[in-house]
């Protein structure tokens, strides 16, 4: 799940360095790259505007686009023998016995012809005499082209090659987690048992996965069919891949740590295995040996290259949710609610409701989880919440935004189904669906706190507020500008596809105010006593605390938020591409045929779908779930009677209760790759010597599940009893 710090095996602290900084140049190289792809239309249609207003000239009849290449001289004969030319042509159409029938048989014709080919000849003439003119006229035109056709060369490359700069991303992050033994597991490897269970897993699933590909490409190859050089690039990468991931594994195999303890048990080594190597291993066995379609693997991890921008967004998010951590904005932010003193359960509602406008523009709750968790984790642990109640709100914040516009994952939806579903009927229908969920989790945290209400007076904690207000001023104008530049320099709206290229460049815009200008304008500290406690007592406290990250320029905050990045890309990325494996093999198998078409009655079809589709979020990630859940599940479901929009909320709903219930729980997993396993090793240890109730003492577990089980029980069974959809009430 994370490094393991007591006993890392690998390449030792010098190799372990020099590794580190060759995939963080990389990785930052290439996102770099993937950000000017992503601006690179928007700005090059910018610069082909401004060639057109700074040296286009209608009076006449020049455009820049004319120019952006030198004039080619035209080959024709300006001044030609026109007598002799159409003698020539009377001479060969009298040898053309179907001269006559395109009427050029009389010598008149003839002449028209060559005299009209003379005058085109003489125009181009013209026109190049014109260009070379006006060129000569405005030599910055040369300089000014220079610059756009170099900047469109690399935006060109970059597009053209957006499927192998996203392989060579995951190739790079992929071998660093596995270095780091980084991937996500249920839980970290501890004793020797569990490191040598956890290589050998991943020998085999990684050798497996290199032997599908290569399966693939050699039928690719004997298939009498030209590839691409993309393509063949495109299986290498997949194979060198696994490859290495076979031989670091095999590697780690025979230099587990010396001082990791021995003994353990083989359930518990079991769980120590990377969540992508199970998969890999349950899906190359099927594929090989039972279906006899060895190239099955490969096949469905074309689904990572066929949504290639989907997942370079996804490496974007990540990326700035790890500059975020760099910044000062939720401390300045949340600075402004401190005064009030607000009871951990309110202040975290408030925390959740904002933390549901980035989960919308991920369009996936992991994404966010990674990004934000540990930032959450820390401001509602310091309000004075229990480390349980804090690391279930962490694995939480991501699950509200999802039903929200402009999600991804929900434009992905209308896409696969837009027969009966449009993307504004799901977000219409998804807000209240939004309010809901939050609710639920207000009532049911102030039902179970310890202290059910607290909140200083107003003339108390308004000039707090009022203070904390001045530093928040400078990262709004930065936000308008970075907005209104896109907007008006670039034409461009902040929406679901542009928010991976623009939250970057708004991010870095932070980290460069604080680094530079932040001292000017301090945060008010937060002084609670608590705080001032847990960061002297937490090791958690003095290595994610604010202080440290302070501490940082400019560069070396970049730099650590993309070594940061380069683990959780690698780690999340190959779990998806497993998952759409995974979902393959369901749909290849015919597991969903089994299920019965008429279930005879709406109220068990609808409960009958929800446990269904509970079971496929606890398995797989969300963009393959709901490619998998369109082409099967979907249908079954019409053809019982389910209204299509209450279907889709009911599978969005679903999917966040799968991802935070057991055995798999991904949100919890990517709560403690963000958070850190020791810090989780606190908070049982924490609840287990304080509390009593079985409650408190797996409260990060049952609070999520309580209030995502809740809301997914309203939102299967209510629009139907309510008589919500008008297909109800005709039935």
């Amino acid at each position: 799940m994370s490094e393991y710090k007591e006993n890392k095996p690998g390449l030792g602290p010098l190799g372990r360095i020099w590794t580190e900084w060759i995939s963080t140049f990389s990785i930052l190289a290439l996102l770099l790259l993937t950000l000017i792809i992503g601006t690179g239309e928007m700005i090059h249609g910018q610069l082909l505007r401004i060639g057109e207003n700074l040296y286009g000239n209608e009076k006449i009849g020049m455009q820049y686009s004319f120019l952006r290449a030198e004039p080619e001289k035209p080959s024709c004969d300006r001044n030609p023998n026109v007598d002799a030319l159409v003698t020539q042509q009377m001479q060969s159409n009298a040898n053309d016995e179907f001269a006559d029938i395109f009427g050029t048989t009389s010598e008149q014709d003839v002449r028209q012809s060559v005299l009209a080919a003379k005058q085109q000849c003489e125009e181009k003439y013209a026109y190049y005499d014109k260009a070379n003119k006006y060129l000569d006229e405005h030599p910055t035109i040369r300089t000014y082209r220079n610059i756009e056709t170099t900047f469109f060369g690399i935006f060109k490359f970059g597009t053209e090659n957006r499927v192998l700069i996203l392989l060579l991303m995951v190739v790079i992050s992929c071998i660093t987690a596995s270095l780091k033994m980084h991937h996500i597991s249920l839980r970290p490897p501890k004793t020797k048992l569990d490191f040598a269970v956890y290589s050998i897993s991943m020998v085999v699933g990684n050798a497996l996965l290199a032997f599908s590909v290569w399966s693939q490409y050699q039928s690719v190859i004997h298939s009498g069919v030209n590839s691409t050089y993309e393509t063949l690039g495109v299986y290498w990468l997949w194979i060198i891949l696994f490859v290495s991931l076979s031989l670091i594994s095999l590697y780690q195999l025979f230099r587990i740590p010396k001082d990791a303890p021995s003994g353990g048990s083989i359930g518990l080594a079991l769980i120590s295995v990377p969540l992508y190597a199970f998969m890999a291993i349950l899906t190359g066995i099927a594929f090989t040996f039972f279906m006899d379609y060895p190239m099955g693997q490969g096949i469905y991890l074309g689904q990572l290259v066929e949504f290639s921008g989907i997942f370079l967004n996804l490496a974007l998010f990540i990326w700035a949710g790890m500059l975020l951590t760099q910044t000062r904005v939720m401390d300045v932010f949340l600075a402004i609610l401190r005064p009030w003193n607000l009871a951990p359960e309110t202040l975290t509602w408030i925390i959740l409701i904002a933390a549901a406008i980035p989960t919308a523009y991920t369009g996936a709750s992991g994404i966010f989880v990674i990004a934000a968790g540990a930032i959450i984790y820390k401001e509602v642990w310091n309000s004075g919440a229990r480390r349980q109640y804090a690391l279930a709100v962490s694995a939480m914040s991501g699950s509200l935004g999802v039903v929200l516009r402009p999600c991804l994952l929900v434009i992905l939806i209308s896409m696969l189904d837009s027969r009966h579903v449009t993307s504004d009927e799901l977000f219409d229908h998804g807000i209240y669906v939004f309010w809901l969920t939050a609710l639920i989790f207000l009532g049911v945290s102030l039902y179970l706190a310890e202290e059910k209400f607290r909140i200083n007076p107003p003339k108390v904690a308004l000039p707090g507020m009022l203070k904390a207000l001045w530093p928040v001023i400078p990262y709004v104008l930065i936000t308008l500008l970075v907005v209104a530049f896109y907007k008006y320099g670039l034409d461009t709206q902040m929406d679901e596809f542009t928010a991976p290229v623009i939250l970057p460049f708004m991010l870095l815009g932070f980290i460069m105010f604080d680094k530079w200008f932040g001292h000017r304008v301090p945060v008010p500290p937060n002084n609670n006593a608590l705080v001032l406690e847990h960061e002297k007592n937490s090791e958690y406290m003095r290595t994610h605390g604010s202080s440290a990250e302070q501490k940082r320029g400019f560069r070396s905050s970049v730099w650590f938020s993309t070594s940061e990045s380069v683990g959780h890309i690698g780690a999340l990325i190959i779990l998806m591409a497993l998952s759409a494996s995974m979902g393959g093999l369901i749909e290849r198998a015919e597991v969903v045929t089994m299920l019965p078409t008429h279930l005879g009655s709406i109220l068990i079809t609808l409960g009958f779908m929800a446990i269904l589709l509970a079971i496929i979020g606890m398995c797989t990630d969300p963009f393959g779930a709901v490619i998998l859940v369109a082409a099967t599940i979907a249908p079954v479901a019409y053809e019982n009677g389910v209204h299509p929009i209450h279907f889709w909320m009911i599978v969005l709903v679903a999917f966040e209760f799968g991802y935070v219930t057991p055995p798999v729980a991904l949100n919890h997993l990517l709560t403690r790759l963000s958070v850190g396993d020791e810090e989780v090793a606190a908070a049982d240890a924490e609840a287990k010597s304080k509390y009593t109730s079985f409650y408190y003492r797996y409260e990060r577990w049952l609070l999520p599940m309580m209030v995502l089980f809740t809301s997914l029980i309203i939102v299967t069974y209510a629009p139907y009893l309510l008589n919500l959809f008008d297909w109800y009430a005709n039935k």
